[in-house]
């Protein structure tokens, strides 16, 4: 049965970004690479010196985290002790990349030490937060201008055109039916 409405078109779906495409496949290949270093590791020493390699690795990685998630909170408690903002000139705004430094010594695999080792050294932290910080600049620079509030109304809308479609709601109720004092739906 029609009613003489057109039908509706559909959008056609957005691309997927090639993060979101390449992203898993990273993942994997990763995962892969470590376990086949670790049983390389393991053939050329024992399996033994790769359990203990892991074990070190993860009581490093809690130290590591212990650590900066205290000086994180010395830092927080002097500047609120200040009235101020934390500042993380300090240390080169090193605490977050020396917990994902912890973190990445914790997981299991001897490439996620390497390179959890390598964010615990002063110049790498400062070579990436200083990079991070020009494109999160560079970003902002690019973006368009809009308000908060119209991307909230965005994503509560199931569809991202915006289109709202006025209505009223009418109840069939047989006529003996008892009446409810209900206040009318309105908008």
């Amino acid at each position: 049965m029609t009613t003489g409405a057109p039908t509706p078109t559909y959008p056609t779906r957005p691309r997927r970004s090639r993060l979101r495409t390449f992203l898993p496949l990273g993942v994997a290949a990763w995962l892969v690479l470590e376990i086949w270093l670790l049983t390389v590791v393991a053939g050329a020493a024992s399996g033994f010196t790769v359990f203990l390699l892991l074990v070190a690795g993860f009581v490093l990685g809690s130290v590591v985290i212990k650590r900066a998630g205290r000086r994180a909170f010395q830092n927080l408690n002097e500047a609120l002790q200040r009235g101020g903002a934390p500042s993380d000139s300090s240390n080169g705004g090193g605490n977050g990349l020396m917990m994902l430094g912890g973190l990445l010594l914790m997981i299991p695999g001897l490439i996620s030490d390497a390179v959890g080792l390598l964010l615990l050294l002063p110049p790498v932290q400062k070579t990436l937060s200083r990079y991070a910080e020009r494109t999160v600049e560079r970003k902002l620079r690019e973006s368009v201008p809009g308000t908060l509030s119209g991307a909230f109304q965005q994503a509560r809308m199931r569809q991202p055109d915006g289109k709202v479609v006025q209505g009223e709601v009418i109840r069939d109720e047989p006529g003996d039916a008892p009446r409810d004092s209900r206040p009318p739906l309105t908008h």
